[in-house]
């Protein structure tokens, strides 16, 4: 099933989206970093800091809800160490009062050094970025509290660097997912396929889902037990796929199980939660 093809994907409209931000940048107080609790290193922009230079930032951890805490706390502490404002937020609910604070507390001496210019305050000005679906769209929504941006389920959604106007003390640059030319830890790469940060269209996606069921023996073997009555992975994943089908009742005409359709379950297993919670990185 697992063909072992190198993820490589920089489509050409990130490349525009990384010169935009770039050439806006001096109109930007603070940036939102955006990553995945489930995914905390392998979501990170490597090349973030070249991207936003000095700009003060916080990095907001999304879908905290849905990753094992304990593995992704370790990895949220050690950005605490690096000196991150880290503020974490739950997919479903939640408030965002922390991450306003932080921005507050951010922005006051912006703010008072406008003030000893003889200018008035004015609106903190905050760009939004981090790698495709980590949550950017829905972080927004929740910041106006109401549904004003588009959410996608698919990277890809947001097309172009766009102002939305959140309060008078806030208006946020929300931009499109960014990758990176060359993703060198294929670890890293595989992690951001399963959560769906590159389009599955352009992937193997039996290779996908294969590497998804040797993450979950690896990391979690009592949930791939409890969801698709597997004890072991084997070299082929032929034996897995035949469980998991007939468990679940993926089969075409004759009872014959269908492979594409176990793979697409599997996939869409793991994004919508269905094995709990789950932290694919390491420390």
């Amino acid at each position: 099933m697992s063909d072992g093809k190198i993820i490589q994907w920089f489509p050409g409209h990130m490349a525009k989206t990384k010169r935009e931000i770039k050439e806006k940048l001096n109109l930007i107080d603070i940036v939102y970093e955006v990553i995945d609790a489930r995914m905390p290193i392998s979501s990170k922009v490597v090349d973030i800091d070249e991207l936003i230079q000095d700009k003060p930032r916080v990095l907001v951890v999304t879908k905290y809800d849905l990753c094992d805490k304990g593995e992704t706390d370790k990895i949220l502490e050690k950005y605490r160490k690096m000196c991150y404002n880290v503020v974490t937020l739950d997919l479903i609910g939640g408030s965002v009062n922390e991450l306003i604070q932080v921005t507050k507390n951010m922005m006051k001496p912006i703010n008072e050094e406008r003030v000893k210019k003889g200018l008035k305050e004015r609106a903190s000005r905050i760009l939004i970025v981090g790698a495709p679906n980590v949550g950017k769209s829905t972080l927004i929504n929740r910041l106006v509290g109401k549904k004003s941006v588009g959410v996608g389920n698919t990277p890809g959604f947001t097309k172009s660097l766009s102002w939305i106007r959140i309060n008078k003390d806030m208006e946020l640059l929300d931009s499109p997912g960014i990758l990176w030319p060359k993703i060198e830890n294929q670890e890293n790469a595989h992690v951001l396929a399963a959560f769906s940060s590159i389009k599955e269209e352009i992937l193997n996606i039996d290779n996908i889902a294969c590497f998804i069921l040797n993450k979950m023996e690896e990391l979690y073997p009592e949930k791939l037990k409890e969801r698709y009555g597997i004890d072991k992975i084997d070299e082929d994943f032929m034996n897995a796929y035949e469980m998991i089908g007939k468990k679940r009742g993926v089969l075409s005409r004759g009872g014959v199980v269908d492979y594409e359709k176990v793979s697409v379950l599997i996939i869409q297993d793991l994004k919508s939660g269905a094995f709990g919670p789950v932290t694919f990185d390491r420390l």
